[in-house]
């Protein structure tokens, strides 16, 4: 109510049952959901961009979206503590050796005397 006395236009993000009794401009708008308001943020935030020139309207705008969603910081804290919490990938123990084979070949089949005397300057 007081906006008007000292000439600050009062704008709002409204949604359909919303009161806009004493608004000047109205932005319609899902003002019911973080993911609906972070677009609604990021859209405006480029577009005031656009108007000091500071970018192109031919360029995207290199900004994401989700930027400007809210994330509880409790709920990124748990997220990092499940991560960790998480079982390491657990590594099998194998032995290699003699008798081992690999795709079918064994271990003992690979001869590696001849491949020091090959010399890659021939090819």
């Amino acid at each position: 109510r007081e906006a008007p006395y000292v000439n600050i236009p009062p704008i709002a993000i409204c949604y359909s049952d919303s009161s806009i009794d004493f608004v000047d401009v109205a932005i319609p708008a899902n003002n019911k959901g973080k993911h609906s308001l972070g677009l609604i943020y990021w859209m405006m935030a480029r577009e005031v961009l656009r108007l000091r020139g500071t970018i192109s309207r031919n360029q995207p705008w290199n900004v994401m979206v989700d930027m400007f969603f809210y994330r509880d910081p409790d709920e990124a804290e748990k997220e990092q503590e499940a991560l960790v919490q998480q079982k390491p990938f657990e590594e099998t123990a194998t032995t290699w050796g003699e008798g081992t084979e690999t795709a079918g070949v064994a271990m003992d089949a690979w001869d590696a005397s001849g491949a020091a005397s090959t010399s890659w300057d021939a090819a």
